[in-house]
């Protein structure tokens, strides 16, 4: 006959009170550690959030702004066909920026008549500083070689004759002690002048066009 088997040990009263204990301080224990994980998560998404909103307060008052340029008088005396004239020109230059001043090399400038350069010169201004809320006026004057002779009658005959000032130079923003890399700027601003030379009233003030590369 087979005999039946021993049934296994009981553990005791005080055996399960131990297990209870141990269960119980890992419980707190893990417990308290995704508190503590919960708190360090909501810490850093806080931390982000706020760094965040204040780089973008920054970057809004910061941001800097293209400068703007105008013609404010524009001259060519003397203008007649197959012969040369002197371009004498203020152009307005404006920092539009509240905290941001503005670099700029050597400002070089040339004159164009139908797409042809007639005249240019090396350097009219520069290097200079702009303080931020600035206007500076750039003066100019650049001897022009002969204009085409059969356009520029025909031009005379009209009343207007359009020319192209353009500008060249390159700058910096700067912001307290920083200050940016340097960009390449090129300024082109559109001139009619009537047959005596002087700028049109639609010409004064217009604003030139900016690029930057």
């Amino acid at each position: 006959m087979s005999s039946a088997l021993p049934s296994p040990p009981q553990p005791s009263h005080h055996h399960l009170q131990q297990l209870r204990t141990r269960f119980k301080a890992y419980r707190v224990r893990e417990s308290l550690t995704t508190r503590a994980a919960k708190l360090i998560c909501s810490f850093f998404l806080s931390f982000l959030l706020a760094a965040g909103v204040i780089l973008f307060v920054l970057w809004l008052s910061l941001r800097p702004h293209r400068p703007r340029f105008h013609v404010s008088s524009f001259s060519a005396p003397g203008l007649s066909p197959g012969a040369g004239t002197a371009f004498s020109f203020d152009v307005s230059d404006r920092n539009p920026n509240g905290n941001i001043g503005i670099f700029y090399d050597a400002v070089a400038g040339s004159v164009f008549y139908r797409d042809n350069r007639v005249g240019s010169e090396p350097k009219l201004a520069g290097p200079f500083y702009q303080p931020p809320k600035n206007t500076t006026v750039i003066h100019g004057v650049v001897e022009a070689a002969t204009l085409s002779p059969e356009e520029l009658a025909a031009d005379l005959r009209s009343g207007q004759v359009g020319f192209r000032l353009e500008l060249s130079t390159t700058i910096r923003f700067r912001v307290s002690t920083w200050g940016t890399h340097r960009h390449r700027l090129h300024v082109s601003c559109d001139v009619d002048v009537g047959p005596d030379g002087a700028i049109l009233e639609a010409s004064k003030s217009r604003r030139c066009s900016l690029y930057f590369f």
